[in-house]
């Protein structure tokens, strides 16, 4: 029976969530507070979905059958307040994608590594020709996917703003990765609160079901002890680990990650949970060292991005908290040269002091406020400066670096006081290595 579905946010899940209401024969039309963007706007016109924008109709939202918001938007706003409080259902996009898919699913979330897990689990299962659909909060969309595709399993990437609003969601495979301090600021500053969001993952898991993961994350395991899920529980423990290069999988099964493009004690986690997630969707064992030595990871994350006069440049842009560059700098073998900074989401950096101190030779700092870092940093670094610009933080690092070191790109901040997002700062970053052969 076709429902009256309105969508608040014209973002990309948003647009997403609309185009599957719309392909499922449901009357559908987007609502966004602000001005939507032009191209947006093209693709609601090709697919006759009304909507509104720079405010939203009350009345016409509470006359909906259902309404699906996108993520970014506060359950605490006055909006999401008034709705719930008149009694509306309301629904996120991951939400909705689930009540239209039809394969099983495979969800993985965690405050740092789920893109590489994400992609690398999509990679094996495509390798071994598994019908298999990379979805969620990376690459494509999972109500844009289900819009007009299908898949026999759907690999997806999950936020902790995406899980606040699922209801009946129910991943066949769960991986929880690590839970440590992430958008703070959207919790409260409550750590417990933003590991509540992430364990809502499991809230509808059976006996049926596997939940993979960490068993080095104290955060996460007190979490998992305490949900008491029904799924099976898969640990990944220190003894997994027999090597920095080694992994073992299950019983006999060891991974190489010497011959791949990851590196660094993290990224032996993620290939384990990666790697037993595609057992469970049926993998073959045999195909995953070949896989894994010809993954390429997402860009933005511990990215390769050029060398000059002997110093390597790498891309973390992704690494957007503190824990990410705790890992990127763990991975670092030479002295590094640390570009970091942007909009702080409530950060402590006690976790990687002693990693500063002990490689970082220079800090520059790449951001409209600095004075967290300056504060922090200012006994363990010889060297500090700051900038608004890409072009002068590479040049600066540049002119510091010498022969057989490193310059590291992880900001362990957000990117909007002076980027579009994550993506155009890691972009620009790689521009201006390249830019440093012509000067």
């Amino acid at each position: 029976m076709p429902l009256n579905v309105a969508v608040i946010g014209a973002g990309i899940s948003g647009i997403g969530a609309a185009l599957l209401a719309k392909s499922r024969g449901h009357d559908t039309w987007v609502t966004d507070a602000q001005e939507i963007r032009a191209e947006r706007k093209d693709i609601l016109n090709q697919h006759q979905i009304p909507f509104e924008e720079k405010g939203h109709s009350l009345e016409r939202l509470l006359a909906s059958d259902l309404i699906v918001k996108s993520p970014g938007i506060a359950n605490t706003s006055p909006l999401m307040m008034q709705l719930t409080e008149a009694g509306k259902e309301v629904i996120g996009e991951i939400e909705w994608a689930y009540r239209n898919a039809d394969g099983r699913i495979i969800g993985i979330t965690g405050s740092n590594g789920k893109t590489t897990v994400t992609g690398l689990c999509h990679h094996f299962l495509a390798s071994a020709g598994i019908r298999a659909a990379k979805v969620g909060n990376v690459g494509e969309g999972f109500c844009d996917y289900l819009a007009t595709g299908s898949a026999d399993w759907y690999v997806c990437e999950l936020s902790s703003f995406q899980l606040e609003d699922v209801d009946t969601f129910r991943p066949n495979v769960a991986i929880l990765l690590n839970i440590t301090p992430d958008h703070l600021d959207r919790y409260g500053y409550s750590i417990d609160r933003y590991a509540e969001a992430k364990m809502r993952i499991t809230e509808h898991m059976t006996e049926e079901d596997t939940l993979i993961y960490n068993a080095m994350d104290p955060v996460t395991v007190a979490k998992v002890v305490s949900r008491q899920t029904e799924a099976r529980l898969w640990s990944i423990r220190e003894s997994d680990l027999p090597d920095d290069e080694k992994v073992f999988v299950k019983d006999d099964l060891i991974l190489d990650l010497s011959k791949s493009r990851l590196m660094g004690r993290h990224n032996q986690v993620n290939v384990i949970a990666a790697a037993r997630a595609a057992l469970l969707a049926g993998c073959p064992p045999e195909s995953l060292q070949r896989s894994l030595e010809s993954f390429v990871n997402e860009s933005h994350r511990m990215e390769w991005s050029g060398e000059h006069k002997g110093v390597r440049y790498i891309n973390d842009s992704k690494a957007t908290n503190v824990d990410a560059v705790y890992y990127a700098l763990g991975a670092m073998k030479t002295p590094v040269i640390w570009i970091a900074g942007g909009q702080d989401k409530g950060n402590d950096y006690g976790p990687i002091m002693d990693l500063v101190q002990n490689k970082v030779k220079a800090l520059i700092c790449l951001g409209i406020d600095n004075a967290k870092l300056y504060e922090a940093f200012s006994t363990k670094v010889n060297y500090i400066s700051e900038t608004t610009t890409m072009h002068e933080a590479v040049r600066r690092a540049a002119s510091m670096a010498s022969s057989g070191d490193t310059v590291l790109l992880s900001p362990a901040c957000a990117s909007f006081d002076l980027f579009r997002d994550y993506r155009d700062r890691g972009d620009q970053f790689k521009h201006e290595v390249k830019e440093l052969n012509h000067v």
